[in-house]
């Protein structure tokens, strides 16, 4: 056992050092160890690594440059050590591996490294074996421990900067549109930090700038400055260098932003037409490398199979791995190129009960509270109230709960769809025999079953929010428009309530309803904003309500809000209109490919002969040359070509359909539909005329 004394050791020490991630304890002895290692040398080189303190600071990395500088030499001399032990005993498992094969008798210049033990290879050549293992090993794994830590701070930071670069009109926007109302820039940069869910990485960035200002006592001026050194968008690096020059010069603040606004409204649009020159380019190679690609391959396979044979082998490799798999990459890749253009549908933090019911933990006693028994009583049934809350709304309407979060469904469909496979594949299952084609009708069938039901209440939700958005414009100016005229702010929304908004109709004449009975406009707009959960909604009511407690006059704020969203909305629509050809192209990719398939499945393997030599100069019974190979086709192997094809149809069909999703609204779930007709019309196409 001593010889694996070593072994054991290391591996003890990289389980201690793995569990830093998950336990605080050994994340700050570990820290302590490193620093007191290497915290003076990594001090020194702070000034030499300018990039690698850019990307801490860039990714909001919770260490300073010089815990996370000294766990990573710490980390690289850990990987070295461990390498070069691991490196010992890999060299031995596979020389007694290829001293097993007889390898050595084949290769003579090997005998004198591989016949002789380790103890008896002598000073040199137990260096060889040191040198070949354990040193070259060591280094690589130092090498690549110390790239793979700072690779990851460079990564995290350059999807912060997309993320920014994404919001970043939306944010000068929610800028420009209070600093327009009176409010004191420093009291807008911080309602804009405490709304991060809502506008999006920008939001946080500025959030920290007011960390600077309320923790560390800096001025507004320098606090912008360090932003602009922080933050690893270069757009939002030169918009906060001239913010902090038009505040230290006392230039007029709302002409920059109003400025900078429309700037970034066109550098916007410029964006979405690279990024649909993009999309077009991906989408020429998707057809010619994972569509007229594959194609080849599977016809050349097949070919070269029926002349010289052994080919089946390669064409499961392609069907049923390379295919799935490389489009399953593309898919991925296409999430990180349009994941900035997708407006993110997803669950905000609403503020409507939690200003209605006071904060309390379950868990807390009432007679802790220094109230009287009631208050307390009443208090805690309020939280209780508010934690069953979402519960109860779930209960009451369900059909809302699972378009809101398409999802869920998946809970019921996913179990219920899985015993349906069991009940399918048991009669075959308790035969003992596993055929393949018997299984492939339930498996199919279910996925149809899961992948629809999920499309079809997602697709009813997406609706639902986009019918609600595209009526957003039309309010906005409506209510600056009466507001403008002289009205109150109570009076303009009842007027335009009462109006025909499409979509928001219904919502906006509970809202009013609310306030007629004795709720303030904040508290029922925020009562909206809960009912609605969209994304656009929450930025409206988020901008309304901090506008309407600086002034009475929010008329232009609103006419911003709503050239904000008319923007938003025409940017989409445009998007949409010319990404639909892409979704168009990868439908006609997919029918020329089921084509082809069913063409080669019901016309070419049907052909040929089954068991017949056909001639071709091959000796009788050699099995060579042309009538040798087609004399081997047989049924079975006929059916199995037939099978193959089918599982190349089915597959190219699913995953394509989230391709189309990627393509024309850059989420996978909107894929969902697609992936659902492609699935069904491969299933169709193959069971009429296979």
């Amino acid at each position: 056992m001593l010889e694996f004394l070593p072994l054991g050791l290391v591996v003890l020490i990289l389980v201690v050092i793995s569990l830093n991630i998950v336990s605080h304890r050994v994340n700050q002895l570990v820290s302590r160890i490193a620093l007191s290692l290497f915290g003076t040398f990594v001090s020194e080189r702070r000034s030499i690594n300018v990039r690698q303190v850019a990307s801490l600071a860039g990714a909001h990395d919770p260490d300073t440059y010089r815990v996370y500088a000294a766990k990573t030499f710490l980390y690289a001399t850990l990987a070295a050590l461990a390498g070069s032990v691991f490196g010992v005993y890999i060299f031995i498992a596979v020389r007694q591996a290829m001293v097993a094969a007889g390898i050595p008798d084949l290769m003579p210049w090997l005998l004198g490294v591989l016949r002789n033990e380790p103890s008896e290879m002598g000073i040199l050549g137990l260096f060889v074996l040191l040198l070949l293992s354990s040193a070259t090993i060591g280094a690589i794994g130092a090498y690549g421990a110390y790239q793979i830590r700072w690779y990851l701070p460079r990564y995290a930071a350059g999807e912060r900067s997309r993320r920014v670069d994404s919001t970043l009109k939306r944010n000068i926007a929610f800028l420009f549109a209070l600093s327009r109302s009176g409010m004191p820039f420093s009291q807008v940069l911080r309602t804009l930090g405490k709304h991060t869910a809502v506008y999006g990485e920008t939001a946080r960035e500025f959030s920290v700038t007011m960390k600077d200002i309320d923790l560390l006592g800096a001025d507004l001026v320098s606090s912008i400055e360090r932003t602009s050194q922080r933050t690893p968008s270069d757009q939002l690096e030169e918009f906060t260098k001239n913010l902090a020059s038009v505040l230290r010069s006392g230039g007029s603040l709302t002409d920059f932003l109003q400025e900078q606004y429309a700037y970034f409204l066109d550098e916007e649009s410029a964006q979405q037409q690279r990024f649909i020159e993009l999309l077009g380019a991906l989408a020429e190679a998707y057809v010619t490398v994972f569509v007229a690609g594959m194609l080849f391959l599977i016809t050349i396979l097949v070919v070269v199979g029926l002349l010289l044979g052994g080919t089946l082998t390669f064409l499961h490799i392609l069907v049923y791995l390379i295919l799935g798999l490389a489009n399953v990459g593309f898919i991925i890749y296409l999430d990180t190129v349009t994941e900035d253009r997708a407006d993110p549908e997803q669950e905000v933090s609403y503020e409507a009960e939690s200003a209605l019911v006071p904060e309390l933990s379950v868990s807390e006693n009432p007679t802790d509270r220094q109230t009287s028994g009631t208050e307390a009583k009443n208090r805690y049934r309020l939280a209780i109230a508010r934690r069953l809350g979402p519960i109860r709304r779930a209960l009451r309407d369900p059909a809302r709960l699972l378009t809101d979060r398409p999802s869920t469904i998946l809970a019921v469909t996913v179990p219920f769809g899985l015993l349906w496979l069991v009940a399918a594949w048991w009669p075959t299952l308790v035969t003992g025999v596993v055929d393949p084609a018997a299984l492939d009708d339930a498996l199919i069938q279910v996925t149809l079953f899961v992948t629809g039901t999920y499309a079809v209440t997602y697709e009813i939700g997406h609706r639902r929010v986009k019918q609600i958005e595209a009526a957003i414009p039309d309010f906005l100016e409506r209510l600056a428009a009466t507001n403008e005229a002289g009205m109150s702010m109570v009076e303009s929304f009842g007027r335009v309530a009462r109006s025909d908004l499409g979509a928001l109709s219904t919502e906006m004449r509970r809202t009013w309803a609310d306030m007629q009975w004795g709720a303030h406009m904040e508290t029922a707009l925020r009562r909206f904003e809960h009912r609605i959960r969209t994304p656009a909604i929450t930025r409206v009511t988020t901008l309304t309500t901090n506008a309407m407690g600086a002034t009475n006059d929010i008329g232009p704020v609103l006419r911003i809000a709503a050239d904000e969203a008319k923007s938003a909305r025409r940017l989409e629509r445009d998007r949409r209109n010319e990404l639909l050809t892409y979704v168009v192209v990868v439908y006609v990719a997919f029918f020329v490919f089921l084509g082809i398939v069913l063409a080669l499945d019901q016309v070419f393997i049907p052909s040929i002969p089954t068991g017949v030599d056909v001639g071709g100069g091959a000796a009788p019974g050699t099995g060579l040359g042309i009538g040798g190979s087609l004399g081997e086709l047989t049924d079975a192997k006929k059916d199995a070509y037939g099978l193959v094809f089918f599982h190349a149809g089915i597959i190219q069909g699913y995953v394509s359909g989230f391709v189309a999703g990627m393509m024309s609204d850059g989420r996978l779930s909107s894929g969902a539909k697609h992936a659902t007709a492609m699935l069904a019309i491969a299933y169709v196409f193959f069971l009429i005329f296979g």
